[in-house]
């Protein structure tokens, strides 16, 4: 046998009463066995210790029935100490724990042991006792010590601790009526309201209440003077117009006629220790058991202790000690959004596990709804009224207790209790879970403002990331998915982007992930076939039903052909997969615009599996994350537009083709400055005049970007213009210098190669050439010399006079002459520069070299002279003439 502290077990004391039950291995044993311990305690007037025992008792059963899986035996013992019960189970050859004074038996947040804990924590004296057929666990619990006739008794305590109240203590008695009508009013109500008898009788109490539970002045307190009992505060409305907080103590009688009415003692709110019922007192611990004392705090009485941490575990076992207190088979807790409008599942037990978590009902009465969140409601048998309690449609419960939560007068939750027996409750069951509630609700509210603070701090994290990640793009796919990944799986199991091109297209399935990638290519298939969200203008969250009916009708239809009944025209996919995908989308589905610009060009939705629901928190995230994604995806629109319109235009100003002249070797490089410029201040051409002679030119606008591609466009067209016209080099370059002129403010200056070129029938080629301040063009010979083909002339589009002339030349087999833009003789990292030297250092290396792997070496000699991006256009021009093949 095993004892803390090692007290010795002992049934020294006389018994004067027994009684002893067994429960069979089924979950529904444990609810019986706290009816039979709380009927046979409360029936030996043992009313102070049966929630404690009920409470230890609901434990035990629940160790041997659920988690040993044998019959658990119960008996109870009364003697004149108090009462010991015993739960025995017979479970074989358990292994006896080793015990030492450090040990602790259990923790608070395991299932296992947390018998033992709670035995510790709530009973006089326990022990175990092992034996090779089972254990048998016993706590006794002790009656307060009181005189004969004494109900309640608190402690001596100093005169300096005693509460305070005015020097005449006045105690209102009012009597009110079945109809809510005050028929008594006492002299101490005169004194403390200022009506006289004669005022205040015949008078409804609501005209003078100032509820504080509900908005009215009216509902409120006219169901709580239904109530058998109740216990609290409010406000009197006195005759001056003031109202003077009361503390209240209400007692339903009845006459001798059988007529009830309600009697109501008032004092005045700073005087409540006159009226308030006294928290239960514990018996001081036996020094040589593990827990120090027994908990004094009403809190700590109802949840034990240690409290849990976190809201969700504290909300778990609020509602588990809420089942056990009443007996009941189920019990669930809903938490109040911030306007009071709606009330959110937060913890159940005895319903399915999930289904309901975060599934929101509104607080207000109506059809499908609560009759009233704010204020105590018993429900005898539910199917008389159908849909009074939504949360507990299809579970098998027909009756129902439900108490608000309240802090300051706000509603803040509602904690319910249910059995699936009609007519287990009534209001003297509701006035003890209101008394429990009120112990916790601070608690409650206390710790769902510090999850509310951590999500809250969580979400503004959340979102300056996702700002940061959506400006880091402007690529219309990249936006697409990178709202859906940040969506996945924080705030849903899976997404879907729809988008809209112009408000006459429909939605288009964009994007779709899901937190599983095996159910992606399922999840689009069904998304694809059915019709997308209907668009709308407004910004708030709409629930979308299509996408979970779609699936379980896709389901059905693939379990009918499995087994013969389908239609052999149904080609969906595998029953596993289609059971998959149903299961994902089964659950809550939402759909939030896309809005930028007073435009909807989108939809977001986020759906969860089967069974689950969105936290009212996420979805104000999301809301919140689908402004900025919105504005992101329109923004990568436009981008895109501008970027397509930019490129067509550019494309306009590039050669048609790549330039081929009979007998040379023709190559062109070009790289344009600027992100999305294909065309900047530099430009090349080479285009056939006439005659087999072929026109090339080269250049660089002053400047880059849209401004020096509009002046490229203007030089390039000119240039073919006028040189198939017959105009000379000289005549086309002057007359070109004017149209530059003409275009005045928008005018920029230009350096210009220009020549004309034809093949010999001897293999070489005769070049006329205009260098109009541009750099000199390089020839390269066989052996490796390298020399200018030209001599510099001034630049074009500053002056009017131009007095330019044309050089002749003539390429031999294997010379090759390259055209550069300043863009590569210019390439700079620090105060080193390339330079005409440098490049020509570059050329004297490309001997033998066709004019493909010239212009390819001398780019990479430009890009490898500095690390950094080049910031100019830049342009290569390579002609080669070939060298005769062997046997030519």
């Amino acid at each position: 046998m095993v004892e803390p502290g090692g007290a010795t077990r002992t049934r020294s004391a006389v018994i004067t009463a027994r009684a002893a039950a067994s429960f069979e291995p089924e979950g529904r044993s444990v609810a019986t066995a706290r009816a039979f311990v709380r009927d046979t305690l409360q029936g030996w007037g043992f009313a102070d210790i049966v929630d404690d025992a009920v409470v230890l008792t609901s434990e035990l059963v629940t160790n041997a029935v659920v988690h040993a899986g044998t019959r658990a035996d119960v008996l109870c013992l009364r003697s004149a100490d108090g009462v010991r019960v015993e739960v025995a189970d017979h479970y074989p050859e358990r292994e006896v724990p080793l015990q030492h004074p450090d040990r602790a038996y259990a923790s608070p947040d395991h299932e296992g042991g947390r018998g033992l804990m709670l035995c510790a924590a709530l009973a006089d004296r326990w022990g175990v006792e092992y034996a090779t057929a089972g254990k048998h666990v016993w706590f006794q619990l002790a009656l307060p010590a009181r005189p004969v006739g004494t109900r309640s008794a608190g402690p001596v305590v100093p005169d300096a601790q005693l509460p305070v109240t005015d020097t005449r203590v006045r105690v209102a008695v009012l009597q009110i009526d079945r109809q809510g009508l005050i028929a008594a009013w006492n002299e101490d109500a005169e004194q403390l309201f200022g009506y006289s008898a004669d005022k205040a009788t015949g008078r409804p109490l609501a005209d003078l209440a100032a509820w504080p539970h509900t908005p009215g002045t009216g509902t409120g307190i006219a169901e709580a003077l239904r109530l058998s009992r109740w216990e609290g505060s409010y406000g009197l409305r006195g005759a001056d117009g003031r109202v003077i907080p009361v503390y209240a103590s209400h007692l339903r009688v009845r006459d001798a006629a059988g007529e009830p009415s309600t009697v109501c003692l008032l004092v005045q709110d700073t005087e409540r220790a006159v009226l308030q019922t006294p928290a239960r007192t514990a018996a001081p611990a036996d020094p040589g058991q593990l827990s120090e004392t027994r908990a004094g705090d009403p809190f700590e009485v109802f949840i034990g202790s240690p409290a849990p941490d976190d809201l969700d575990s504290l909300l778990q076992r609020t509602v588990e000690r809420a089942r056990d207190m009443l007996d009941g088979d189920a019990a669930f807790l809903l938490l109040a959004t911030d306007d009071e409008t709606e009330l959110e599942v937060r913890a159940t037990t005895g319903l399915p596990s999930t289904r309901q978590r975060f599934a929101r009902v509104p607080v207000e009465a109506g059809t499908s709804r609560y009759g009233s969140a704010r204020m105590p409601a018993v429900h005898d048998d539910l199917t008389a009224v159908p849909g009074a309690v939504p949360l507990l449609n299809g579970t098998g419960m027909r009756s129902v207790v439900t108490v608000p939560l309240k802090v300051e007068g706000r509603l803040t939750g509602s904690l319910g209790v249910a059995a699936e027996t009609p007519g287990r409750y009534s209001n003297d069951e509701a006035l003890r879970l209101q008394f429990a509630a009120d112990r916790i609700a601070l608690a409650v509210e206390s710790a769902r403002l510090g999850e509310l603070e951590r999500l809250r701090r969580g979400s503004l994290s959340f979102l300056v990331e996702a700002s940061d990640l959506l400006a880091g793009t402007l690529d219309r796919d990249q936006t697409l998915a990178l709202m859906a990944q940040m969506t996945v799986p924080t705030l849903a199991t899976w997404c879907a982007v729809y988008t809209i091109a112009d408000p006459a297209s429909e939605p288009l399935l964009s994007y779709v992930l899901h937190e599983d990638e095996e159910l992606i290519d399922g999840l689009k298939a069904l998304l694809s076939r059915m019709a997308p969200p209907e668009p709308a203008a407004d910004q708030t969250v709409r629930h979308w039903t299509a996408p979970s009916e779609a699936a379980r009708q896709a389901a059905l239809r693939t379990s009918m052909r499995t087994v013969g009944l389908g239609s052999p025209h149904d080609h969906t996919s595998g029953i596993g997969t289609t059971l998959a995908t149903a299961a994902a989308v089964a659950g809550e589905t939402v759909v939030l615009p896309l809005m930028a610009r007073n435009r909807v060009i989108g939809m977001l939705t986020l759906g969860k599996p089967a069974e689950e629901h969105f936290r009212q928190e996420i979805l104000e995230l999301a809301e919140d994350l689908s402004r900025r994604a919105a504005l992101a995806l329109d923004n990568a629109r436009l981008y895109s537009e501008r970027m397509a319109i930019s490129r067509s235009l550019q494309r306009s100003l590039l050669p048609p083709s790549q330039p081929a002249i009979p007998g040379m070797e023709v190559e062109v490089i070009y790289r344009a400055a600027g992100e999305g410029n294909e065309v900047g201040g530099d430009f090349y051409d080479v285009f056939p005049i006439q005659d087999g002679t072929y026109g090339f030119a080269i250049g660089d606008v002053c400047g880059t970007g849209p401004e020096a591609a509009a002046v490229t466009g203007l030089a390039r067209h000119a240039l073919r213009l006028l040189a198939r016209e017959g105009f000379g080099g000289p005549a086309v370059l002057e007359r070109l210098n004017a149209a530059i002129l003409d275009e005045g403010a928008r005018s920029r200056f230009l350096t210009l190669l220009y020549g004309e070129l034809r093949p010999q029938d001897d293999g070489g080629a005769a070049l006329k050439l205009v260098c109009a301040g541009h750099p000199l063009p390089l020839r390269l010979r066989p052996d490796g010399t390298v020399e200018p083909a030209a001599e510099p002339q001034p630049l074009l589009g500053v002056m009017d006079d131009l007095e330019l002339y044309e050089e002749h030349l003539t390429l031999d087999p294997g010379d090759v002459l390259l055209c550069v833009t300043d863009g590569v003789t210019e390439r700079r990292e620090g105060t080193r520069m390339l330079g005409d030297d440098g490049l020509a250092d570059v050329l004297t290396t490309c001997t033998g070299l066709t004019a493909g792997a010239v212009a390819s070496r001398v780019l990479r000699a430009v890009e490898r002279f500095a690390a950094e991006p080049a910031s100019d256009d830049m342009a290569i021009l390579a002609f080669r003439v070939p060298e005769p093949r062997q046997g030519d």
